[in-house]
C-alpha cells in the first residue's frame, strides 16, 4: 500500500517553482515512510526531476525541511532523514554559493540591511579623496539613468566602491559574493517589477538623492551618519520590494519603459 500511495504521489507534479508544494510532497513522502532514519535522499538531480520542479525550487525545500529538523546536510555526502547524529557527526555549514541560489530577493535586500550600514560606517573611517569622488559621480550617475539596466549598472557599481572604500579587503569580498545574486534572473524580475511600480524620474531622483546623502556623510567622516543614511536607502528598497509584491496596489505609470 505505501509503494502504490508513493506512486499514486509521485505522479501528480507540482507546478515548476513552486517551492511550498515541493516542500509539502516531501513532507507527505516522509511521513509516508519513503525513506528510513538516516537513509540518504536520492541526489538532487534525481529527485527534482521525480518531483518535476527545478533544481533551484528543490533546494528551497530541503533548506526548509532542514531548518524544520526533519533533514540534515552533510557536505560532500548528501542529504539523510532525521537530525544529525550526535558524537560530532554534525552537518556541514552550506556553502555560500548555495545559500545564494537558494535565497530570495526578499532575502537579499534583509541581509543587505545588516552588512552594507557596517561598511558604509566603515568608509567613513577609510576613504581617501579619490574614493569619495568616484562614488559621488556613481550616485549623480544613479539619478540620469537611461533605462533600469543602466541603473542597475550604476547602482552596483557605488555599492561595490563603498565596500572597497572600507579599506577591509575581507569585508569587501563578502560583499562582492553576496551581491552576485543581483544577476539572477529572480532578483532581475524583482527588480524591474519594483521600477514598474514608480515613475522613472521620481524613483531615479529619490534613489540619487539618498545615494548622495550616504556620500557626503562618509566625505564627512561621519561613521554614524553613513551608517543610518545606508541604511534608509536600503529600508527605501525593501519597501518598494514589498509593494511589488502586493498585487493590490495597482501599478502605477512605468519606471522604466523596457
Amino acid at each position: 500500500m505505501i509503494g502504490l500511495q508513493i506512486g499514486l504521489e509521485m505522479s501528480v507534479l507540482p507546478p515548476r517553482g513552486a517551492a511550498p508544494v515541493v516542500t509539502a510532497r516531501l513532507r507527505d513522502l516522509i511521513a509516508a515512510g519513503r525513506w528510513s532514519p538516516q537513509e540518504a535522499l536520492p541526489p538532487e538531480r534525481r529527485l527534482a526531476a521525480e518531483l518535476g520542479c527545478s533544481r533551484e525550487t528543490l533546494r528551497r525545500a530541503l533548506s526548509a525541511l532542514a531548518s524544520e529538523g526533519l533533514i540534515w546536510r552533510h557536505q560532500g555526502k548528501g542529504t539523510f532523514l532525521g537530525s544529525a547524529p550526535s558524537g560530532g557527526t554534525l552537518a556541514a555549514p552550506v556553502p555560500l554559493q548555495q545559500l545564494l541560489e537558494i535565497a530570495s530577493p526578499h532575502d537579499l535586500i534583509e541581509a543587505r540591511l545588516i552588512f552594507e550600514p557596517a561598511l558604509a560606517a566603515a568608509a567613513a573611517l577609510a576613504a581617501d579623496g579619490a574614493a569619495i569622488k568616484a562614488m559621488r559621480q556613481l550616485a549623480r550617475a544613479t539619478g540620469t539613468a537611461a533605462d533600469w539596466r543602466d541603473y542597475e549598472k550604476h547602482d552596483d557599481a557605488f555599492h561595490k566602491a563603498i565596500a572597497r572604500a572600507s579599506g577591509n579587503a575581507l569585508l569587501s569580498g563578502i560583499y562582492a559574493h553576496l551581491v552576485t545574486m543581483r544577476g539572477r534572473a529572480r532578483w532581475q524580475r524583482h527588480h524591474d517589477a519594483v521600477f514598474r511600480k514608480a515613475r522613472r524620474l521620481e524613483y531615479a531622483t529619490e534613489q540619487s538623492a539618498l545615494h548622495l546623502a550616504i556620500v557626503e556623510a562618509i566625505a564627512a567622516g561621519d561613521p554614524q551618519a553613513a551608517r543610518q543614511a545606508m541604511h534608509d536607502h536600503l529600508a527605501a528598497i525593501r519597501a518598494l520590494l514589498r509593494a511589488a509584491d502586493n498585487p493590490e496596489r495597482g501599478t502605477r505609470n512605468e519606471f522604466f519603459i523596457t
